[in-house]
């Protein structure tokens, strides 16, 4: 446990997906005070380090209550990571409307609303990390993928951009590009297609959650870095 952490809270949205508790559990264990927020109802559980709460991160009200609640509580919000996403993985021509807003609202317009409904308490407290989970899909696009690498690219925009605004006052932002993991938005991929990603990595295999949540858990341990972007995996050739 990092005797550092302690007292400091990050606000984790997705907290439900399979990187999201990966990333709940990494900050808990060291001892940081984790709000984790996930889109479906739930029972709001306190725990002695997890408060699990509902959020809608496209919802300008619902990602503002819950913020004023942890300031409610605690004072202050340390990290964001903007780790909520979804998929609907179709070629262009039959993209619905309806599937270009939810994914592009989910992982684009959720990081913006939540970034912005953070920056006001780490912007007078002179300290802050905000963490955008991106994709290599931002970067190299992927077949039937239009809507998730336009939205995840827009990331990598928000995230250089939102740096530059913030930096005077301490606040560090990052993206981070995980690669492919073992959760459920990848379950649909069969074994076949988990090879060829593999294959495409100089390593010759995919990431890992627990290895994902290490890292975002170093980096905001790291002051004097902003506005970065990191791949995860070993996969070589776009910058």
């Amino acid at each position: 446990m990092d005797s550092s952490a302690q007292g400091r809270v990050v606000l984790i949205t997705g907290a439900a997906g399979g990187l999201g508790k990966g990333l709940v559990e990494a900050f808990a264990r060291e001892g940081w005070r984790v709000v984790a927020a996930e889109h479906s109802k739930v029972a709001q559980e306190e725990g002695e380090a997890v408060w699990r709460t509902q959020m809608d991160v496209v919802s300008p009200a619902s990602v503002h209550a819950c913020v004023e609640e942890i300031m409610q509580r605690w004072g202050r919000v340390d990290a964001l990571i903007n780790n909520a996403g979804v998929i609907a993985d179709e070629l262009l021509p039959q993209v619905s409307e309806e599937d270009w807003d939810k994914v592009v609202d989910t992982n684009l317009k959720g990081a913006f609303l939540c970034s912005q409904a953070v920056l006001r308490p780490m912007l007078k407290q002179r300290d802050g990390n905000i963490i955008n989970i991106s994709s290599w899909s931002a970067r190299a696009g992927g077949r039937g993928q239009s809507n998730y690498a336009a939205a995840k690219a827009g990331l990598l925009g928000l995230t250089t951009s939102l740096a530059k605004e913030v930096g005077s006052r301490n606040v560090r932002v990052h993206a981070v590009l995980p690669g492919v993991l073992p959760t459920k938005m990848t379950s649909h991929l069969t074994p076949e297609q988990l090879n060829e990603y593999a294959a495409a990595n100089a390593l010759k295999r995919i990431n890992s959650i627990e290895e994902v949540a290490r890292f975002v858990v170093f980096l905001t341990s790291l002051k004097n870095v902003s506005g970065q972007i990191f791949p995860l995996d070993s996969r070589i050739g776009r910058t």
